[in-house]
């Protein structure tokens, strides 16, 4: 199957930006502006035994390709599918000895797809290869040791036999993959696990309050006759109507921080500066800055101290949660929640990312009460910061719901995960696994809750003996990441 929609986007010039995306035609909340496949990803070096190297599913049992025991697979489909990309690879990993880096592997993989098709357009790509920023000339000294490094270890693994390129256009493929690199996502979209190149969408610029987002879909091989096979690739999904002669924009940063601290960060990974609406008038820093009002207010010092208190706990509860003492992080957090209570306000930056911290590892230890009660706090104050149909706040909404679920808060739970589903129906669309899993958990609260409503008692003797019965759901062992950011950085 092929994927597309590119006949409903153009490429223009965009003042002071170089080149963007416009629409075509209107688009509503929802709408699958275009999709389309990597040029070439690979999986993180990290993960390459536990995630398929064609649909980055993370399996439980993979399937290894007999020749240089490095490829991993789902099942057959997946790696005839692969092995087109995977022929030079594979023998070129059994005579280097060993598979490089995911860099060199994805500039690797890049070049054979060039040796075979030349480098002018590929089907259904609106620019070339040739024609993506590489940003080499603006590389700190790190980074250009770093691109010294990658083309070093390129040169040791690039096979003779292949097409040779100069030096120049290696370091152009390097500079492309740290400046438009996407990350990937597993199928449940929570852990990041490879990176790819997709020129389309490299032409769609930043905006911090964007209108359109980028989901990963997995695709799906499961289906018997492969013409219903679908393909991995990205979507670019519109999040407001957009209209034709609109510029399509996307967020490369997560919202939830001050501008200026947006700012730093887009200028220090993409190499430029963020000039869009919500930074120049600094809207909602307001309230990522917001302190308590009324007689008590706080004084500025007060304030600074404990902004300094929460910079200092996060770092330590980054220690803890990288040693797996979550009973530490806890700690941490009820301790830096003592002191921000009387003093932040309820949508302050600081306070909201002890709440989603505290209320996740909570959930992992099983306190689930406790958990419902900092994920409500941290919801509300997603909900007057982000944009209504952000995937992030949608995910911490799923989340909160689960929580409330797990505590026995069965109305709350219910309306929770409603809320989150309307809100990924939009981000993710209806068929990706995480919108589905939200659909199974929908129709079951919403059983549990009429229950619920129609016999309180019977509804809490039955729940605690299905608990007992039943191995309780044990959340997902907290992450050290955030969610995976839209284009992937060498850390």
């Amino acid at each position: 199957m092929t994927v597309g929609g590119m006949e409903s986007v153009e490429v223009f010039t965009s003042e002071g930006k170089g080149r963007g995306l416009k629409a075509q035609k209107e688009f509503l909340p929802g709408d699958v502006i275009f999709a389309e496949p990597a040029y070439a990803a690979v999986v993180f070096d990290s993960l390459t035994h536990v995630i398929c190297h064609t649909c980055f599913k993370r399996q439980e049992r993979l399937h290894r390709c007999g020749q240089c025991k490095f490829a991993y697979y789902c099942d057959r489909t997946c790696q005839r599918a692969a092995w087109l990309n995977h022929k030079n690879e594979c023998s070129a990993i059994k005579k280097h000895g060993k598979a490089p880096t995911e860099n060199v592997r994805l500039a690797a993989r890049i070049m054979w797809r060039i040796e075979r098709e030349g480098s002018g357009l590929a089907e259904g790509c609106l620019v070339s290869i040739d024609d993506l920023q590489n940003h080499v000339d603006s590389f700190d000294e790190e980074e250009k040791r770093e691109l010294r490094a990658d083309v070093e270890s390129f040169l040791e693994f690039w096979p003779p036999q292949s097409q040779q390129f100069g030096m120049q256009y290696i370091s152009h493929i390097f500079g492309v993959i740290t400046c438009n690199g996407f990350t990937l996502s597993d199928q449940r979209g929570l852990q990041a696990v490879g990176v790819g190149i997709f020129p389309n969408l490299c032409q769609a610029n930043h905006d911090c309050w964007p209108n359109c987002t980028v989901i990963f879909n997995n695709g799906n091989h499961e289906a018997v006759r492969s013409m219903f096979h679908t393909q991995m690739r990205i979507e670019l999904r519109a999040l407001t109507k957009i209209s034709p002669g609109d510029e399509l924009t996307v967020s490369y940063v997560d919202f939830l921080n001050v501008g200026e601290e947006r700012r730093k960060q887009l200028k220090k990974q993409y190499y430029f500066d963020c000039t869009c609406e919500h930074c120049k008038k600094q809207i909602k820093d307001d309230l990522m800055l917001a302190v308590k009002e009324g007689e008590n207010k706080p004084s500025a010092e007060t304030v600074k101290e404990v902004i300094q208190f929460s910079k200092d706990t996060l770092e330590k509860i980054n220690k803890a949660r990288v040693e797996g003492a979550y009973h530490e992080v806890v700690k941490l957090c009820r301790e830096c929640l003592k002191k921000q209570e009387p003093v932040l306000g309820d949508t302050n930056l600081y306070l909201l990312r002890i709440l989603s911290i505290a209320s996740e590892v909570l959930s992992y230890l099983q306190m689930f009460e406790e958990a419902a009660d900092y994920a409500k706090r941290m919801v509300d104050g997603y909900m007057k910061i982000y944009h209504p149909n952000n995937a992030q706040l949608g995910m911490a909404v799923m989340r909160a719901g689960v929580t409330h679920w797990h505590a026995g808060l069965i109305e709350a739970g219910h309306g929770l995960i409603c809320k989150a589903y309307a809100i990924l129906l939009i981000t993710h669309g209806p068929s990706h696994p995480i919108t589905k899993d939200l659909e199974v958990m929908r129709v079951q609260t919403e059983m549990e809750l009429r229950m619920f409503q129609q016999n309180e008692f019977m509804y809490y003797k039955m729940r605690e003996a299905a608990l007992k019965n039943q191995k309780i759901q044990v959340m997902p062992e907290p992450s050290n990441e955030t969610s995976p950011s839209l284009f992937h950085k060498k850390e």
